[in-house]
């Protein structure tokens, strides 16, 4: 007899804990797969602690399978997204399910009868939530574990989405970066010419008046965003949410902000790749995960760090300047990290298109090593 197959919306703890619980069976034996914290993931789904639900609403989904939790997505609506794209638009995230084209079919069915419901005429995920989130279906690079804040996939699961008429919609890609390496001589005598000249400076953010210095990181980065495919501008809420986070995380060498002319007009914000510090608790702080976090996390500087955020002011792009104050935020926070013995960075994510930035990137030596995948589909 044929397995039956249900899929409910979770509305109680029992559902979101079934919603937590799916993917580790599905990675089981992936030496690279890394389980998050399950404290961290119910905060992000709750919708009293995340501030992406004061401008958007969201519905979880579980496939049950023989009564037993077997595959999951969501399905949201952002209404920044909205407001800024009037496209009608919804997104899917948090997908995970075997290898069964009955489970992918009845998961994404769901998610789009539920946007569907409420007037979107097209999706597009996977967004977990947001894009300011993890984002994008892994599809290039599964051989080597993910970074803080981003994902990872079994390599069917793009075979069985794009078999339900999902099509790309854009790709971006994660970098690898050796930071031993040198900034090349024609961009390190750039930066040395500005900083000479009075013109640049760099300084690393204050946690004493992080009220001060954040509104001008997340500035930086609405302006010089605001452009890219997708982009949605952070909230003050979400601003309020990450200082808390960076204020616990990192240590003010982490992040570097350029005035240029006496005005901010470039950041760069690292993190430390956490991943390798929780890769062995499975999940879980309890009951010695927490200790075990705690030492690692002051015992030793991180063996990585990631780059999710720099930025440089539009007025600035294309030109010298924009590049002189992009390669000195980037030196500020690599010679922190290197100091401090701290190699290898991932410079992510970077939308395949954005040519100047890639181009730049290349030029430190930095190599494409992943490759997510953003998907779409017309509900007509």
């Amino acid at each position: 007899m044929a397995p039956s197959l249900e899929i409910r919306p979770v509305s109680d703890r029992k559902g979101i804990q079934d919603f937590l619980n799916v993917p580790f069976p599905l990675y089981a034996g992936d030496p690279n797969w890394i389980a998050p914290l399950f404290l961290e993931r119910r905060e992000h789904l709750d919708p009293g602690k995340n501030p992406y639900f004061l401008h958007a609403q969201a519905q979880l989904f579980v496939a049950h399978e023989d009564g037993r939790p077997v595959g999951r997505v969501s399905a949201q609506i952002d209404k920044l997204h909205l407001d800024r794209f009037a496209d009608a638009t919804g997104q899917f995230g948090f997908l995970e399910a075997p290898d069964n084209a009955d489970v992918f079919g009845a998961l994404l069915g769901a998610a789009e009868a539920w946007l569907r419901q409420r007037g979107m005429k097209r999706v597009q995920g996977p967004f977990s939530f947001s894009i300011n989130d993890e984002m994008g279906l892994l599809i290039s690079g599964f051989e080597r574990p993910p970074a803080i804040m981003m994902g990872h996939a079994r390599p069917y699961y793009q075979t069985r989405i794009e078999a339900l008429g999902y099509a790309k919609a854009k790709d971006v890609i994660a970098y690898d970066y050796d930071g031993l390496q040198r900034l090349p001589r024609s961009l390190q005598a750039m930066v040395e010419k500005a900083r000479a000249s009075g013109e640049l400076s760099v300084r690393p953010i204050s946690k004493k008046h992080l009220d001060r210095d954040l509104p001008i990181i997340i500035g930086i980065f609405n302006d010089a965003w605001s452009e890219n495919w997708g982009f949605v501008p952070m909230t003050n809420e979400e601003i309020a949410a990450l200082g808390k986070i960076l204020k616990f995380l990192v240590a003010e060498g982490y992040i570097a902000i350029a005035d240029y002319h006496g005005e901010p007009a470039a950041m760069a914000v690292t993190l430390p790749d956490i991943n390798d510090w929780i890769r062995d608790l499975n999940g879980r702080l309890l009951p010695f995960g927490w200790a075990r976090l705690l030492y690692r996390l002051f015992s030793a500087p991180p063996k990585a760090v990631r780059m999710p955020l720099m930025g440089v002011l539009r007025k600035y792009h294309g030109t010298p300047q924009g590049a002189a104050l992009a390669m000195a935020v980037i030196d500020a926070v690599r010679s922190y990290h290197l100091a401090r013995g701290t190699r290898r960075a991932e410079l992510s994510w970077i939308l395949e298109d954005n040519v100047p930035m890639r181009r730049l990137i290349e030029q430190l030596g930095a190599t494409p090593y992943k490759i997510y995948r953003i998907y779409e589909k017309d509900f007509a």
